[in-house]
């Protein structure tokens, strides 16, 4: 199996983010209103790192591996050059910085970090794999992941590095993107047969950036892998609206569910906080999330697993608040929301 390249949904300019004072998505999601938050409960993100010196991240006992050299010689080590998964990082399970509260999940107290993603927000798939092999050995309740398969991208690494013919590296690519998925999908149903001993894993997953509604609305991309992939929870970005919240232009359609993605105010790698948007915006919202559902559901009769959570998670989303004419295609089940009472 061939592996591909893997890249950094990266964040979208936004008017909104030089706006941002708070972190509405707080709110939105009901977080704030929330009696759980998220204690006795492991994270795992695979991003581009994090920088675990940040005020944010005080008392959180962080595992982090470097995946960036794996089969492609030596990695960069720990940190976070690129700023991305420091930030959300710091939306799942950051603690207050000068009395600004930027996390949903504050009370999670272990996490493990894999750095997937070069500081240029470049990777593979086999770094993806590896890493998602270690989270399940770390037993991780929560996954997130904020990044793509970079089909594009090996075409044209193909035409330009290996000399192929365009037709010729489109059908090595088309066979890449076959095999691989495959391979996720096997992973994923590994770490679901996990659950029968430890209760399993929910993941959590941007759906991508690659819509451009703002040009035309027909102009839509579907969902991306590994959102796609059966097992995944696939996240959509709403912002603000006079009318409501609605799903941002860029934002892939089928989600299975929506959250806060535009003006998200978060850790700032090197210090302070930063606003950004995007699709990894809202995904680090939900499963922040997942966590909360977690710590509620080991309060109830239900089996506490990665099924009850993802179905809780699920069925508890609203469309109250959002715009009307907003498609179900485009924000799934509705804007994600927190357990507010201990589940009987």
């Amino acid at each position: 199996m061939r592996s591909i390249p893997t890249a950094l949904i990266a964040p979208k300019d936004n008017p909104a983010n030089a706006a941002a004072t708070e972190t509405w998505g707080i709110k939105a999601v009901r977080a704030e209103a929330s009696p759980f938050t998220g204690a006795g409960v492991k994270v795992a993100v695979l991003d581009t790192g994090i920088d675990a010196a940040r005020r944010a991240f005080a008392g959180v006992a962080l595992v982090q591996q470097d995946f960036t050299g794996e089969g492609e010689g030596e990695g960069e080590g720990d940190g976070d050059g690129n700023g991305h998964g420091t930030h959300c990082a710091g939306t799942i399970f950051g603690r207050d910085v000068n009395g600004q509260r930027i996390g949903v999940a504050r009370g999670a107290g272990e996490a493990f970090i894999g750095k997937v993603l070069s500081a240029e927000g470049s990777g593979t798939s086999e770094m993806m794999f590896s890493a998602l092999k270690r989270a399940s050995e770390e037993r991780v309740q929560v996954i997130s992941m904020s990044l793509g398969f970079d089909f594009s991208g090996l075409v044209k690494l193909l035409i330009e590095q290996a000399d192929f013919p365009a037709d010729l590296a489109t059908w090595i690519a088309l066979e890449g993107f076959r095999t691989n998925p495959a391979m996720f999908n096997a992973l994923m149903n590994m770490i679901r047969q996990q659950a029968v001993f430890d209760g399993g894993t929910a993941v959590i997953a941007a759906s991508g950036n690659e819509s451009r509604r703002e040009i035309h609305p027909n102009y839509e991309v579907g969902a991306s892998v590994p959102a796609v992939a059966e097992g995944c929870i696939a996240v959509g970005a709403l912002q603000q609206g006079a009318a409501g919240l609605r799903i941002v232009d860029f934002s892939n359609t089928n989600p299975d569910i929506a959250a806060p993605g535009v003006g998200v105010l978060s850790a700032r790698a090197g210090g302070g906080l930063v606003a950004l948007s995007g699709t990894p915006m809202a995904c680090p919202h939900v499963a922040g999330l997942a966590a909360l559902w977690w710590e509620a559901t080991r309060t109830g009769a239900l089996p506490a697993n990665a099924g009850t959570v993802s179905m809780r998670l699920l069925s508890s989303a609203t469309v109250a608040g959002i715009a009307p004419g907003v498609q179900v295609a485009d924000r799934g089940q509705g804007l994600a929301q927190a357990p507010l009472s201990p589940i009987g």
